[in-house]
């Protein structure tokens, strides 16, 4: 039982990062509780806690034209329980284009996602790119 929960878990994470991908923000709400809430940590540019199924949207409308996010490319995931966890690259624009690791930490709850929390290794690139939009 646990390993279902934990592929279907998998399963609304890569559907949450299809979604969001192509701009599918009807399907990426309907993947997140109504109550979700993404934190991004003081040591990155757009500090702060975002709550609600618009949040992660919002989010995107600030981080992805500030920073020049081009991508993501995701390099592993991984399930336990009720998280998920996805080791990924943000591919910033140059010049210089620049790759940002980071791991996201998905907490899910009935099937659907409650939380994000990005784990950035360095978030300098990330600030060097807000600063020259």
């Amino acid at each position: 039982m646990a390993r279902e929960q934990e592929e279907r878990n998998l399963r609304v994470v890569e559907a949450l990062y299809a979604a969001t991908g192509k701009g599918d923000w009807a399907t990426a709400e309907s993947l997140l509780t109504e109550d979700f809430f993404i934190t991004e940590s003081a040591t990155t540019p757009f500090a702060g806690v975002y709550r609600g199924r618009r949040a992660l949207h919002d989010l995107f409308l600030q981080v992805v034209p500030a920073s020049g996010v081009k991508k993501h490319d995701i390099q592993q995931m991984t399930a336990g329980g009720n998280t998920v966890v996805v080791l990924l690259e943000l591919v910033l624009g140059g010049p210089p284009e620049a790759r940002v690791a980071l791991a996201e930490v998905f907490h899910l709850r009935d099937g659907q996602v409650c939380e994000i929390k990005p784990y950035y290794f360095d978030p300098g690139p990330m600030h060097a790119a807000k600063t020259r939009s």
